[in-house]
């Protein structure tokens, strides 16, 4: 991919039907460049069974799970996903776009949303190694210090509105 090519401002709004297997397949390969390499096979295997399970996919097409894209064109370059209120599900941007304000925007959009259009006061997340500190810079702080689920290394954090 040519970076250049890349549009600015990113087109970032909420996903429809059709762009639920694009944006699953970003969030796999994304996953697998970072998180995937540290975590044991049971961490990928849940991770994997997670994405593409048809709870998740089914929760989605009743609205119960929120995901947000971010574009370029017509390809997804980032997504990210709320689910039970006001918790962050997701997080990815594709590889070759870190660091271009991309998860930023996706981030800010979401905890617009939860904050004005569905009247949550602060949204939790469970943050990859990788990515603490990216949550802190985007104000999140933890709560408590860094856990194992299913193979999967979190820290659990949240942001008050």
């Amino acid at each position: 991919m040519d970076i250049r090519s890349l549009r600015r401002p990113y087109e970032v709004r909420w996903a429809r039907k059709a762009e639920w297997m694009p944006a699953m397949e970003m969030v796999w390969r994304t996953f697998l460049q970072h998180e995937g390499k540290e975590y044991p096979e049971e961490g990928v295997r849940h991770f994997f069974d997670f994405i593409t399970g048809d709870e998740l996919h089914e929760a989605f097409l009743r609205g119960e799970y929120r995901l947000m894209v971010a574009l370029d064109g017509d390809r997804i370059v980032g997504a990210g996903s709320v689910r039970d209120g006001n918790h962050l599900s997701l997080l990815f941007v594709d590889d070759a776009l870190h660091h271009r304000g991309i998860g930023s925007s996706i981030l800010r959009k979401l905890c617009d949303y939860l904050k004005n259009e569905a009247g949550e006061r602060y949204m939790s997340l469970e943050a990859a190694s990788t990515a603490v500190n990216f949550y802190r810079k985007q104000g999140f702080r933890t709560v408590q210090p860094e856990m194992e689920i299913s193979g999967i290394r979190l820290t659990p954090m949240e942001k008050v509105f």
